[in-house]
């Protein structure tokens, strides 16, 4: 219980902060997640990626109209599914993605410095955990049948 505590609070004011630098950084809180999605597994369709970040379908198609159209995603011919096109970034999504990545990898080192490899392990083992315990919960809101 701890955990969660402390897990709500911190996702809100990431994101807020996410929000703050939005308008410098030219990226939504949103399209953000779609496009550190596709840098760290490659081309993905639109209901991969919902499953992948346990929000609705609907909301990441929104995500990755907003990045089409600022040139950052591009839709291409999947070869398993006719209708349902594989999102991959352009070499102007690879770049802003990289940017923000860095930005925030050089503010989260602060907070690492005093802690080890071994913590880090034990707080992704942990927070997979609790994450595994939610699987069957449906994030595109459906009642289970």
């Amino acid at each position: 219980m701890e955990v969660f505590a402390l897990v709500g609070p911190l996702y809100r004011r990431v994101q807020r902060q996410i929000e703050r630098d939005a308008p410098r950084q030219g990226l939504s809180v949103g399209v953000r997640a779609v496009l550190d999605l596709l840098r760290e597994h490659g081309p993905m369709t639109v209901p991969q990626m919902g499953r992948a970040q346990s929000i609705s379908r609907q909301f990441v198609q929104r995500m990755v109209n907003d990045a089409a159209a600022d040139g950052l995603v591009e839709a291409v011919p999947n070869p398993a599914h006719a209708r349902s096109s594989l999102i991959r970034l352009t070499d102007a999504g690879h770049a802003a993605i990289r940017a923000v990545v860095a930005r925030e990898h050089a503010l989260l080192s602060r907070a690492a410095a005093d802690l080890t490899a071994s913590d880090v392990d034990t707080c992704v083992r942990v927070l997979g955990r609790m994450l595994a315990l939610f699987e069957d919960v449906d994030v595109d809101g459906r009642l289970p049948t």
